[in-house]
């Protein structure tokens, strides 16, 4: 072969490495096509909100308090900080001006449910059975959909909305204390409601003939001159609550 021809075909399989290099390189920068989405685009999962965590991208986000959720008794401890820290939220946000009747019970009742909470080892309470443990995951999830309305509400300062989420988380609380400890005597909203309104009116130096703040939902049989025995228990509030937000 000659000089000549041997430069040439050196040139042309210098040429050939080097297109096949640039090839390599080109394709290393670009994405695998089986690459899932969250890995493309990591800043999409931090834009949900904590609600939309908890209800679509599901066992993902099944665990928020990072605690070792194969405890039982671990709900006991979940639902007491949950709700110390929503009260004591509702409580500075309402503390610089006179608290209404609906404010003072929503309180009142939240004191109620936490007042002599147990310790995860107390003598007082028992293990969850595997059908209560069911109906503790439902209500804890519940509990972190009230929890997450109760955020925005703060953020809009919406107060009235904020009282009425109050006693609907505190609701899921007090079900999951009666989990745990069978003989805690379970306070009802409408009893509580009815003797602070009373409080309330005395303290305004007002006489109850319709001047009073409207009752929430719960009160609502109280206000219609129904039975005070015969309003919804708090277990059919509940139940009543988490239906209609399953319909929605």
């Amino acid at each position: 072969m000659s000089e000549t021809q041997n430069r040439e075909l050196n040139n042309t399989m210098n040429q050939q490495t080097a297109t096949q290099s640039e090839s390599e390189s080109q394709t290393a920068l670009q994405p695998a096509v089986d690459e899932p989405l969250e890995t493309q685009n990591p800043t999409e999962e931090q834009n949900l909100t904590e609600e939309q965590k908890l209800s679509v991208l599901g066992d993902a986000y099944a665990n928020p308090w990072h605690l070792d959720m194969s405890n039982p008794m671990i709900g006991l401890k979940i639902a007491a900080e949950r709700l110390s820290i929503v009260r004591y939220v509702f409580l500075v946000s309402v503390e610089d001006g006179i608290a209404s009747a609906a404010q003072r019970a929503s309180l009142e009742y939240s004191d109620a449910v936490l007042i002599g909470w147990p310790e995860m080892d107390s003598a007082q309470v028992v293990e969850p059975t595997e059908a209560q443990l069911v109906t503790m995951r439902e209500l804890m999830r519940q509990l972190e959909r009230g929890i997450a309305r109760f955020s925005r509400e703060e953020a809009d300062r919406d107060v009235d909305g904020m009282t009425n989420t109050l006693v609907s988380i505190t609701h899921r609380v007090a079900e999951m204390r009666r989990i745990y400890e069978p003989s805690f005597p379970l306070p009802t909203f409408a009893e509580i409601r009815r003797v602070v309104q009373a409080e309330w009116d005395e303290d305004m130096g007002k006489i109850d003939t319709g001047e009073s703040e409207a009752e929430p939902t719960v009160q609502g049989a109280l206000d219609m001159g129904g039975d005070a025995d015969a309003a919804p228990t708090l277990s059919e509030t509940l139940e009543q609550e988490i239906r209609s937000e399953d319909q929605q």
